[in-house]
């Protein structure tokens, strides 16, 4: 299976800033990447949708100054094993992360793991059936 990293583009030429960008050009430069590839613009547009995480994952970076200074100084092999780039596992960690760029929060409903917490993924939890009757349930 190939690695990403021989296929990802520098994250300054993701976003179209320069490596001398502030945290203000880096922040206005995704918020107009993001907006412009965003699924909801280009429905059925994979390609828009790669676009959309590529500059989710170069905001994520360029925009913390820890991470930043290592990117800058080793490139993406800099990042790897380190936990400097966030995973995403699915269109809606893309979401999450847009969502609280903007101040919205979980809007889009997928999110609610937060940053930093280390809660279950999708996948890992566990599923039962319970059955209830009407008057239970409107007891609560």
């Amino acid at each position: 299976m190939p690695t990403k990293m021989a296929s990802k583009r520098d994250y300054y030429e993701v976003l179209g800033v320069t490596k001398e960008a502030s945290a203000d050009d880096i922040k206005k430069a995704y918020r107009k990447q993001a907006l412009a590839n965003h699924p909801d613009r280009n429905p059925g547009d994979h390609e828009a949708e790669t676009r959309f995480k590529e500059c989710a994952e170069a905001f994520e970076v360029l925009s913390d100054d820890n991470k930043r200074t290592v990117y800058d100084r080793h490139g993406h092999a800099g990042l790897n094993g380190r936990g400097g780039v966030h995973e995403f596992h699915d269109i809606g960690d893309i979401f999450e992360q847009f969502g609280e760029m903007f101040g919205f929060g979980d809007i889009f409903g997928v999110g609610g793991r937060g940053r930093g917490r280390s809660g279950a993924r999708k996948g890992e939890s566990l599923k039962t059936r319970i059955t209830l009757t009407l008057p239970e349930v409107a007891k609560g």
